[in-house]
């Protein structure tokens, strides 16, 4: 049996809001719900939940902007499940573009829904084991922003360590150009050059002293640290998909970086 999970729900249907309430209750889980945006980033931002179930179109906030503002302003890393009747790949690019992790279009079952809870759960408990993100032989604890590698310490300037850890939260999934800035510098970017040297101090600390290198970047698309057996399907996956066009302007020379 999966273990109780703490779980807000933001849905402005009532009845379909009571319907979840009900389920995950009855199946042992803790749960909260919101029936607009405003209450829900509220209740997200102030609280932690294992995962955040939002619906996309919400009065007071819409999902998006709220799913947005929980990543970017609040900082939170909550596994989000997005709930939505528009099924267009325009609107889920968007949903992921915003930073929800999965996206489910009504109607649909409930106990796809379960399903899906305890599938983003276990991966974030899977990377986050007592505050540490770990990739491969790389772990940075989140508490106290150490970074090691294979055993031995890695020191890395505060630009560098915010990038490091954002490129960790996503992995094995490929940032692109605004996503890295976003969740280093919020809306007030620096210029190109600025964040290829951020880059290259990143590389050197993480990458050169050993064999394996994680750091990899794809051109005309963003970076990624992944385990080696994970890379490639994940480059490959990012290189196929228009999801990535934001960073269409990367400088021609980012794999310097």
């Amino acid at each position: 049996m999966n273990a109780p999970l703490k779980i807000l729900v933001v849905e402005d249907n009532p009845d379909l809001a009571a319907n979840l309430v009900d389920y995950l209750s009855a199946r042992g889980h803790l749960v909260d719900a919101a029936g607009d945006g405003l209450t829900g980033l509220h209740l997200a931002s102030s609280q932690d939940f294992d995962v955040i179930l939002l619906d996309l179109i919400l009065p007071g906030m819409d999902g998006i902007t709220l799913c947005r503002r929980l990543r970017e302003g609040a900082g939170k890393a909550t596994p989000i499940l997005m709930l939505t009747a528009r099924d267009t790949l325009d609107d889920k690019i968007a949903g992921l573009e915003a930073g929800a992790d999965d996206y489910l279009v009504k109607p649909f079952a409930l106990r796809e829904v379960v399903a899906r809870i305890q599938a983003l759960a276990r991966r974030a408990h899977a990377t986050m084991v007592a505050g540490e993100l770990r990739v491969a032989d790389l772990s940075f604890d989140t508490a106290t922003f150490r970074v090691s590698r294979g055993g031995h310490a890695i020191a890395l300037p505060p630009i560098p360590l915010r990038m490091l850890e954002a490129l960790m939260r996503a992995s094995p999934r490929v940032l692109n150009r605004t996503e890295m800035e976003q969740a280093v510098w919020g809306d007030a970017p620096p210029d190109s050059d600025a964040l290829r040297t951020h880059l290259h101090l990143l590389r050197a600390a993480v990458d050169k002293p050993f064999e394996q290198p994680l750091l990899r970047t794809l051109r005309g698309i963003g970076w990624q640290i992944a385990a080696p057996d994970t890379a490639s399907n994940a480059a490959s996956d990012a290189a196929l998909d228009t999801i990535t066009s934001a960073a269409a302007d990367l400088p021609a020379d980012a794999s310097s970086a």
